[in-house]
């Protein structure tokens, strides 16, 4: 399982990013996708998720400000981020819960100063 998260930068707060991750090595529609996140204070926690037909569910600290979505085709899942705050500094990590383990991608740092 390969998954490929890009994306990430330096923003200030209110503006916008757009997190990619490319899926390789499984049958990429039938997964549930996530996007999680970790701090050196927190431990790694659900950002969003997106099950297999398209169905997105938020963390409340991101509800209506961001928003999950798939290419079942391209085998994308994607994570667009608006009116970003300095608490969603983080490193972002993709996953799939795959084979009874979860899979992790390599992270994508993002830094939202004030």
């Amino acid at each position: 399982v390969q998954l490929q998260a890009s994306g990430g930068g330096l923003v200030q707060a209110g503006e916008s990013l757009r997190l990619s991750c490319a899926v390789r090595g499984i049958n990429f529609r039938l997964y549930d996708m996530g996007w999680y996140r970790q701090t050196p204070e927190k431990e790694r926690e659900l950002v969003a998720g997106i099950t297999s037909d398209g169905t997105g569910n938020y963390a409340e600290s991101v509800k209506g400000r961001f928003t999950i979505s798939r290419d079942n085709v391209r085998r994308y899942v994607w994570l667009q981020m608006n009116n970003l705050k300095p608490e969603d500094t983080a490193i972002y990590y993709c996953n799939v819960f795959f084979r009874g383990d979860n899979r992790w991608g390599r992270g994508t740092l993002v830094t939202v100063s004030s």
